[in-house]
């Protein structure tokens, strides 16, 4: 069996997320569709992590075996002929037979856009946020989740990931004149941990909240203390690194 890597940018508009589910359309379901029609064989696309409904990704990595030595030149036209126009394949490479993209990727950054204005143009791509932000205040507010820790209390109640641990990297903003850009990497992230983070630590700068505010609320591990989750349409997954 050839192990496939793919590169993959797409719009979570439309979507229910990557993972395939019944009786809904999702990424994941998409591009498999899509392989298989050129394959004519059933394939099973293992992607590097889920994406919720409504999540877009600029760098979501996945991968597939089988037996045929592809043309990838070739592929990479015919799949991209037969994908809506909202999902794209950006590379194929053969990779090592026992590369999994979910197990081994050793870091996740993902994106998440706040426009100052009102504009038609960047809608369906961030989160119009009303009130004054202060991306200096925003850093050292995020300087309480980088490390190791139990971040439950960001995480959605009805997730199924009984280990809550993740290790936090980098958890920065950036103010430019039209938007407002938050980047955060760790090893791994829970279920809507992401869009949680962001909208308390928007809540925790909207009170004047200090560090201790959201250390607390990493202490109580209970997704109540947090504050409300942001948009999807914001958030983009942005890249994974092996």
């Amino acid at each position: 069996m050839i192990n496939y890597r793919l590169l993959i940018q797409y719009d979570g508009t439309n979507y229910f997320g990557w993972q395939i589910q019944a009786d809904r359309i999702t990424i994941q379901q998409k591009i498999t569709d899509a392989v298989e029609i050129i394959l004519k064989e059933k394939i099973n696309l293992i992607g590097s992590g889920r994406t919720d409904t409504g999540v877009h990704a600029l760098g979501q990595t996945a991968n597939f075996k089988t037996t045929k030595d592809l043309d990838i030149y070739k592929f990479k036209h015919s799949i991209n002929a037969i994908l809506p126009k909202d999902i794209s394949i950006l590379k194929i490479e053969k990779a090592d037979p026992e590369f999994h993209s979910r197990f081994d990727a050793k870091k996740r950054s993902y994106l998440y856009f706040i426009s100052k204005y009102k504009s038609p143009f960047l809608y369906r791509y961030s989160y119009f946020y009303h009130n004054k932000i202060d991306c200096k205040i925003l850093n050292n507010l995020s300087r309480s989740l980088i490390g190791m820790k139990d971040f439950s209390s960001f995480a959605r109640k009805n997730t199924e990931t009984k280990n809550k641990i993740c290790n936090i990297y980098e958890a920065h903003w950036r103010c430019t004149s039209d938007m407002i850009i938050f980047k955060v990497e760790a090893d791994r992230f829970l279920h809507g941990m992401v869009r949680t983070i962001t909208g308390t630590l928007l809540t925790a700068l909207k009170n004047n909240h200090d560090n201790g505010f959201v250390e607390d609320i990493i202490k109580l591990k209970d997704r109540e203390a947090a504050g409300e989750a942001v948009p999807a349409k914001g958030l983009f997954l942005f890249k994974v690194k092996y």
